[in-house]
């Protein structure tokens, strides 16, 4: 089997370059602060007598007395643990083991801080996802919060669902001087199919199933620990961890609660202790995160036909290290990159069959070996990619890695790039009068890639099923909702509409969906123009569309279009919003500043990207 790594792709590396050329001056200034942060001995040599004995007051007394001598690397613990999530409910126990593995390794561990975990799971369709995007800001600070005691060499990230992680990156590079490991928990076994998960559902939208056949399926599908297993935003941020040399080779999809993913855990807290100023080895994530990385991490979406929310995210994550990537970055990559992968919702299988079927060290090694991503990339296990076209394995000895399986073995699941799904990425930009979107085709039929067909305008998804009830959207339609936005009501995502959207389909209308908003990590049939910007309440022109006009959505060319003469469309007024109901319960309240002050959906949709 070849190991050697094809000449990089021209596009690869001219969007590359620009992304280089666009961050010039941020990505300077970062590193720049960066390295003034660079501690020469412990940071713990900064504190006065009274910071550091607040600091190690609860520890245990041999922990107690090397904090007090400055020689042992001190790792923050910042985790997301919670028992409402079953992703995150694994990590209850990850601080005793770490602790352990920390005293093993001539270091110590203390838990540093707690970030908040919502589930969009449970808040799908609730008022309570309007607090959704925020939340990853929200525990972006609650990071910078836990690791600016200035007691620690290092940090191990606890994280694994859909703000979550991007949050904890971000929060984490306003500490890039830290050598930084994420640590996953993995996802739970497979349970109902996705296929019939699917079909009872669309029943159940149709009111062809009752509440209890629904909850059963339900439960069915998400019945245990560990993450869902379909390929929505936190599957898809455990790829991207992987992409980019933050995890463990090979850690991201090991289900949780057994001794391969406890034996990993540990094994990230060596690597963490070893790579601190005080080890063996400096990494700081700061430069574990560069241009080059970032690029890899939009190669690894495309080809595995990953969440539109990093659209949003990994843009204000790359922000977060002075990195300006657009959507006109992902497009042009998604012309190049092919589909290598079929996961729930873009196929029948789950990660669990991803996994089994050679996973992640297979998709890199095929990705570098076509000259798709780039090797010689800084990674917290050292010095290139190559690293993470290994698996983990209990050899006799121990924990070991071995080469990925050089033949996927389920093509249904996984292809190598000289046979993939598709030879694009299936992420497009759409551009028009409409203004910008981006549409997600790599589940979408070719019949289906162009929609052109009249317009039936809501403001909001409740609109959309009560009319869909009715038997008012049973023909051609595009059903626009608008006012969807990150400084409308905080940009929730519009999952509730799937079932009802795909009903339409599957009896043979032309449907599609435009908005300011966004769809779940899942979304996959119906063609979705989404996060359109400018969004409405800014005055962004999909507030000038009225029911009837003629809209086309034309994902081969990438346009979105309102086909209404300018003697009517030009001096047409954007529609008014009464947002009154989304300004207060649930929180909502607390979250005026962030509405207020949130960047376009482009640029993150967030209020802490720079």
């Amino acid at each position: 089997m070849s190991t050697s790594t094809a000449q990089l792709n021209p596009i690869v590396s001219q969007v590359t370059e620009r992304v280089r050329d666009r961050s010039r001056k941020e990505r300077s200034e970062y590193l720049a602060r960066m390295q003034a942060e660079t501690a020469v001995n412990s940071t713990r040599s900064k504190l006065s007598c009274g910071n550091l004995a607040h600091g190690f007051a609860a520890a245990s007394p041999a922990d107690k007395d090397v904090l007090k001598q400055l020689r042992w690397p001190n790792l923050a613990i910042v985790t997301a643990y919670n028992d409402m999530l079953s992703a995150h409910q694994p990590f209850e126990g990850y601080p005793g083991l770490i602790r352990a593995a920390a005293r093993e390794a001539g270091a110590t561990a203390q838990v540093a801080g707690g970030v908040p975990a919502m589930c969009d799971g449970v808040t799908q369709g609730q008022a309570g996802m309007e607090l959704s995007l925020f939340s990853r800001d929200v525990i972006a600070m609650s990071t910078g919060i836990a690791l600016s005691h200035r007691m620690f060499d290092g940090a191990l990230c606890l994280g694994v669902c859909d703000k979550i992680v991007p949050g904890l990156v971000m929060g984490a590079l306003a500490f890039g001087h830290l050598p930084t490991i994420f640590v996953p928990a993995g996802p739970m076994t497979s349970g109902l199919p996705n296929k019939e998960k699917s079909r009872i559902r669309q029943l159940f939208a149709e009111g062809k199933a009752t509440r209890d056949a629904l909850l059963q399926c339900e439960a069915d599908s998400y019945h245990s620990a560990g993450t869902c297993t379909f390929y929505g935003t936190a599957n898809s941020n455990q790829m991207l961890m992987e992409v980019m040399g933050l995890h463990l080779p090979g850690s991201a999809f090991v289900n949780p609660n057994t001794p391969l993913r406890d034996m990993l855990t540990a094994a990230a807290t060596r690597r963490a202790a070893k790579i601190t100023s005080l080890g063996d080895e400096y990494i700081p994530m700061a430069f574990v995160v560069s241009e080059e990385t970032v690029v890899n991490a939009i190669v690894g979406l495309l080809a595995t036909g990953g969440s539109t929310n990093h659209t949003l995210h990994l843009v204000a994550m790359a922000r977060a290290a002075g990195i300006t990537i657009d959507w006109n970055d992902f497009s042009e990559l998604s012309d190049v990159v092919p589909l290598l992968a079929r996961i729930y919702p873009n196929g029948g299988a789950d990660v669990n069959h991803f996994h089994a079927a050679g996973g992640m060290g297979f998709l890199i090694r095929e990705l570098l070996q076509a000259g798709l991503m780039h090797e010689d990339v800084q990674t917290v296990v050292g010095r290139g990619l190559r690293a993470y076209t290994q698996e983990p394995w209990l050899s006799a000895n121990g924990l070991a890695w071995r080469e990925a399986p050089a033949q996927s073995g389920d093509t249904h699941v996984l292809r190598p790039a000289s046979n993939p799904f598709s030879h694009d990425g299936g992420l497009k930009l759409l551009r028009g009068n409409l203004g910008r979107s981006v549409i997600k085709v790599s589940a979408v039929t070719s019949e289906h890639r162009i929609v052109e067909a009249p317009a039936r305008v809501f403001d909001s998804q409740e609109a959309v099923i009560a009319a869909f009830k009715a038997g008012e959207l049973a023909r051609d339609v595009i059903v626009v909702v608008r006012f969807q936005g990150p400084r409308a009501n905080g940009m929730p995502e519009l999952h509730q509409l799937t079932p009802a959207l795909s009903s339409l389909q599957s009896k043979g209308f032309k449907v599609a969906l435009v908005t300011d908003g966004r769809m779940s990590g899942a979304s996959g049939t119906v063609p979705a123009a989404i996060h359109v910007s400018p969004e409405c309440i800014g005055g962004g022109p999909l507030g000038k569309v009225r029911d009837g006009d003629i809209l086309r959505l034309d994902s081969i060319a990438g346009t979105l279009d309102a086909h209404v003469s300018s003697a009517i469309w030009d001096p047409r007024p954007n529609a008014e919003a009464d947002l009154s109901a989304n300004e207060h319960g649930v929180g909502r309240e607390l979250f005026r500043l962030f509405r207020t002050n949130a960047a376009e959906a482009e640029c993150g949709g967030g209020v802490c990207a720079p």
